[in-house]
């Protein structure tokens, strides 16, 4: 199918489905009740596997629940990328750069809801019970829903943070076992979010996973009503601390077709959509009635071998199945133009880019020499894994997989392509049942370690977010010597000898750096990318 024959398709699939949406919109479901016009319909991509951040790394989790229900002790400010005061009001750092003293702001209220009315407001405790749920196995609450913490784990920052200390009930100690450089840019992540104890310790103990399913935090919205594969239902937190901007109601339709978002947003059924389809972005830049935002983003698209299957334990077999594909033309036919080629796992945008990186180029010949050096033979049969889901970082997996299945055959390699629900997908990849996946990452700060430490280290293998399963203790030791130091020069010489690292091991073949995009309606005000995560919905207003 030629661009033009494409472009009409993807039109006309488009009309239909306006026409749809509006057949549909008198019956639809996503609410007992019409919303007002200062409630907000944002249409997602998918389901949440829960709404604590803290249990899991997926996008559409952190999008559902870090922004919308929690707070931080910090955050970042997602215009000027700075570490602000959140629930912290304010804090201090040792000479030695291992004790860091948070003072607490006072006053600051939970949600109060029909499963759960609090007695008193944020206090010391409640930092305490956050922190230490994921941080220590004895704790009463680490074994509720599953008990694994991805993010924290694939830091270790269980083993980096020796305690955690009550001063009084508005200042707090965290005691560090060595410096990290990294540490205040880890506790304003998504995934660093403050819970209720009082809330935790109300439930008894056949009630613990409420506290994951039914959250209480302090964020601009209370949770209301979730049902999977329709809708998520919140209502406006009327004491928020920190602003009165909040929509009085917030609707995530969960829309898993890309071309049925862009449809509702043009009727008005959706006020916002994620991930608008790379081939939607013109269509939606001509409406006057639309805006599309967009910036680079701190992201890598990757294809990641499980190194510990044979023979993708073969750093040969590795780089021939690289070096067999075109990079160049998957980026033209997948990002349309909206991303640059990645030569390593940073984006240009970050500090610690490395601009003079070798790139491992397109060469079928010589991937045919190497896996028959290696005892591939023609006829080789591997499984490349494709996200079922839209991400930023790649936007469309399947046909990326697809024209990777085409350049493979040309060495003698036949690919079968895998996909499951998002859900068994990610569930099946920590148990390592892939040879090869199509994935990425997308950075919750803006410090190089929240690439190279989640996507490649040892600890984080068992968290999940190491895809390639590749453990390399010299790897570890750059890392870890990286965040010792204060001074960017000196950090990044550790993170150059990783790149060299990376390069000779290819563990896995970094793609690419997308822009990220946002579509929404512009009658909605105050709604911008967040480079450093999950989409918030605080500061919205809708004229």
């Amino acid at each position: 199918m030629n661009n033009a024959m494409r472009e009409r398709y993807s039109l006309a699939q488009v009309c239909w489905l306006i026409s749809l949406s509006l057949y549909l919109s008198g019956c639809s479901d996503i609410g007992e009740d019409v919303v007002p016009k200062e409630g907000v319909i944002y249409c997602s991509e998918g389901n949440p596997l829960t709404f604590n951040p803290q249990l899991d790394t997926s996008g559409t989790t952190s999008d559902a629940s870090a922004h919308q229900i929690y707070d931080r002790l910090i955050n970042f400010d997602p215009l000027s990328g700075l570490i602000v005061p959140g629930l912290a009001s304010s804090w201090l750092v040792s000479d030695d750069g291992l004790t860091y003293t948070f003072q607490l702001r006072r006053g600051v209220r939970f949600h109060d809801t029909p499963y759960f009315t609090p007695t008193r407001t944020f206090n010391a405790d409640d930092v305490l019970f956050s922190i230490n749920r994921w941080r220590l196995p004895e704790h009463p609450f680490h074994n509720v829903s599953g008990g694994e913490y991805p993010y924290f784990s694939s830091l270790g920052l269980r083993d980096v943070i020796v305690d955690v200390k009550r001063i009084n009930g508005y200042r707090i100690e965290l005691i560090l076992k060595q410096p990290d450089s990294s540490f205040l840019a880890n506790l304003a992540t998504d995934f660093a979010v403050l819970l209720s104890a009082e809330y935790a310790q109300s439930l008894g103990p056949e009630e613990k996973e409420k506290l994951d399913r039914y959250p209480i935090g302090t964020g601009p919205f209370k949770f209301h009503k979730y049902r999977k594969d329709r809708f998520i239902r919140y209502a406006k937190h009327n004491d928020y601390w920190q602003h009165d901007l909040a929509p009085e109601k917030l609707i995530y339709d969960i829309t898993p077709s890309s071309s049925q978002r862009l449809a509702k947003l043009m009727t008005g059924e959706c006020d916002a959509i994620a991930f608008p389809a790379h081939s939607e972005l013109d269509t939606i830049r001509e409406r006057a009635d639309l805006r599309l935002d967009e910036k680079p983003g701190l992201n890598v698209g990757f294809w990641a071998f499980n190194t510990s299957k044979p023979p993708f334990n073969n750093p040969k077999v590795r780089r021939a199945l690289a070096m067999a594909i075109d990079k160049n033309t998957l980026i033209e036919a997948v990002y349309f133009g909206s991303a640059v080629n990645a030569r390593g796992l940073l984006p240009e945008s970050s500090w610690a880019y490395q601009a003079d990186l070798n790139d491992i180029n397109y060469n079928p010949v010589l991937a045919r020499q190497l896996l028959n050096e290696s005892g591939i033979k023609e006829g080789f049969t591997m499984n490349i894994w494709a996200m079922p889901v839209q991400r930023a970082y790649n936007p469309d997996a399947r046909k990326m997989a697809e024209l990777m299945q085409n350049y493979l055959s040309q060495v003698g390699i036949t690919v079968n392509i895998v996909s499951y629900e998002w859900t068994a997908f990610r569930e099946r990849l920590k148990q390592g049942l892939h040879d090869s996946v199509l994935i990425g990452w997308s950075a919750d700060n803006g410090d190089p370690d929240n690439f190279y430490r989640p996507l490649l280290t040892c600890s984080a293998i068992d968290s999940g977010t190491n895809r390639a399963m590749w453990c390399s203790e010299q790897y570890d030791s750059f890392i870890d010597q990286a965040l010792k130091y204060t001074e960017t020069s000196q950090r990044n010489q550790y993170y150059r000898m990783a790149n060299q690292l990376i390069a000779e091991q290819v563990p896995l073949v970094p793609i690419a750096h997308a822009y990220r995009y946002r579509a929404h309606r512009k009658e909605l005000q105050g709604l911008i990318i967040n480079p450093f995560g999950a989409i918030r919905f605080g500061d919205v207003q809708k004229q």
